[in-house]
């Protein structure tokens, strides 16, 4: 690979680093094609992409950035796993595809400043995906609002139903 070449390798990943929410390094080695490729088309689905980078090119890329906390663990034949979206969905396919195929190891990753470990991947992909979370905040939204307006409706509800006790009685002495 010549020198033009690798700076545009370069210069394409750290333009790619400054939209990643979520970047996992793993280890494929003893992988074949076929089996990297459904990964790669498995990952696209969840808006994330699998690249195998060499490991110089990629110190230089991420150098003053939060990947900068790969420098040590780039040793040896490693992926870079992008994600630019729901941080949740690449890793429960990364996981699951690990869990498949043992020649998949998940090293470390960095989410948003922060180094994960193998073990907390494994638990963010645990996590329900950010569709289900908001689900789940907006019926809470929704049930404390319709709790209110249940409780302000209590008062005139029972002011009505005194009344219509009141004109009952009143009918029964007439």
């Amino acid at each position: 690979m010549n020198r033009s070449k690798k700076e545009q390798i370069v210069a394409e990943l750290q333009e790619k680093l400054k939209d990643v929410k979520l970047a996992i390094l793993a280890d494929y080695s003893g992988m074949n094609v076929a089996k990297i490729t459904e990964l790669r088309n498995e990952l696209r689905k969840s808006d994330a992409e699998f690249r195998v980078i060499k490991n110089t090119l990629f110190k230089i890329a991420s150098k003053d950035t939060d990947f900068s906390l790969f420098d040590e663990y780039l040793k040896g034949p490693v992926a870079l796993v992008m994600d630019f979206g729901d941080v949740v969905k690449p890793t429960k396919v990364l996981v699951d595809f690990a869990r498949k195929n043992e020649e998949l190891e998940l090293k470390v990753g960095v989410m948003d400043g922060n180094f994960l470990t193998g073990e907390q991947i494994r638990t963010l992909s645990e996590l329900p995906s950010r569709e289900v979370l908001l689900g789940k905040l907006l019926s809470t939204l929704i049930a404390s609002q319709t709790s209110l307006v249940t409780v302000l409706s209590g008062v005139s509800r029972k002011f009505v139903q005194t009344l219509e006790a009141y004109r009952i009685k009143k009918e029964k002495e007439n």
